[in-house]
């Protein structure tokens, strides 16, 4: 980028415009025949592109391709959605995470069935209405779908243009976010808003990489970039250093009954409210402890024939989890519900947290 010195506002606001036209020039040249192979690009479907991207918050494209697919499958249409059961829905979401995007989609998809009667909304500020829709979201699908001029910035985007500009701006600023959604505003006034926003995503997930050297001999904005030109790529994006995770510890009780598993629904507040998970207690415990908390439970223990470790690690917490496989003689516990390794494995949706738990009850005797 060459950079010039300009005395007045107007020489630098017009050198600006002509960035963001050779911005946009070559993001809309370059995108096409770089573009992935992407199921959720094979058309335009609002419900489609809503859908891929509330999956891919937080999870990889490779992993998202399955369930997106197996999703469709089975609920084809926004009406589908609306009034799936919410176990079912929970199952056909299970390992992806964040649990509440799925509930969101589902309440989402009712609201547009009955304020638009199934259509979905064509307007940013409508779709940003629904819930769990942000602005990220409202974003994508405005311009993939509708062609709207609305930028949408995540963190792939907030990098890329952070180095290509080298703004030293906190990137987790909410004023920062709008700042640089407003500038976009100024690419995107150039049209094809679709691809703009696609060809965006894709430079930030395939060359302008999150961890690593950014792949400069192959982008299509190297000769506009400012951290290219100085080799300052490392200073952006600008973020507010990390938190500390706050360490949990567990006991999981893989209590058996026959050809039969205890679970229980998770009932307090925060992390997986409202989901199926294995019973556990807050805290460390000797495997004496354990049985006698069992046995006050009157589900009379036999030996623990089994204990493992596994820390799952969140956000912003990490469990760390020792679970204590065990053979029972009763099930009387109120607050449990035993169910089949049948039923596990097709119904019933256990989080990330408690799968490879999950996957060694077979080993049992």
């Amino acid at each position: 980028m060459i950079e010039i010195k300009y005395k007045n506002a107007t020489g630098w606001n017009e050198f600006m415009q002509n960035v963001y036209k050779q911005i946009a020039d070559n993001l809309i040249a370059w995108y096409p025949e770089h573009a992935r192979d992407l199921p959720w690009r094979k058309d335009k479907e609002p419900y489609h592109v809503w859908l891929s991207e509330i999956m891919l918050q937080q999870t990889r494209v490779e992993a998202v391709k399955e369930y997106y697919r197996t999703f469709l499958q089975e609920l084809p249409t926004i009406e589908a959605l609306a009034e799936v059961d919410d176990d079912r829905l929970m199952k056909l979401w299970e390992g992806l995470g964040y649990y509440n995007r799925a509930r969101n989609l589902k309440k989402a998809a009712g609201e547009v069935v009955i304020e638009w009667q199934g259509n979905f909304p064509a307007e940013y500020d409508e779709i940003l209405s629904l819930p769990g829709i942000g602005e990220y979201t409202a974003g994508a699908i405005g311009s993939i779908c509708f062609d709207l001029p609305t930028p949408a910035v995540d963190g792939n985007v907030l990098r890329v243009y952070t180095r290509v500009m080298e703004d030293p701006s906190n990137i987790d600023k909410q004023a920062v976010k709008k700042k640089i959604r407003e500038e976009l505003l100024q690419v995107y006034r150039y049209g094809h808003c679709d691809m703009l926003t696609q060809s965006l995503m894709e430079v930030g997930a395939t060359i302008c990489l999150p961890n690593g050297a950014p792949k400069c001999e192959v982008c299509p904005l190297q000769e506009l970039c400012k951290a290219h030109k100085h080799d300052s790529w490392q200073q952006y994006p600008v973020r507010e250093a990390k938190k500390k995770r706050k360490v949990e510890e567990k006991a999981v009780l893989m209590l058996r009954y026959e050809d039969k598993v205890a679970i229980r629904k998770r009932t307090e507040k925060g992390l997986l409210h409202g989901l199926w998970e294995f019973p556990n207690l807050p805290g460390s415990y000797s495997t004496q402890e354990i049985l006698s908390y069992v046995t006050s439970k009157n589900l009379h223990p036999k030996e623990i024939w089994m204990e493992t470790t596994y820390t799952h690690i969140f956000s912003h917490v990490e469990w760390h989890m020792k679970a204590f496989y065990m053979e029972c003689m009763e099930q009387q516990a109120k607050d449990l519900r035993w169910v089949t390794l049948e039923e596990l494995k097709q119904e019933i949706a256990i989080p990330s947290a408690f799968a490879p738990f999950k996957d060694l009850l077979n080993s049992g005797a």
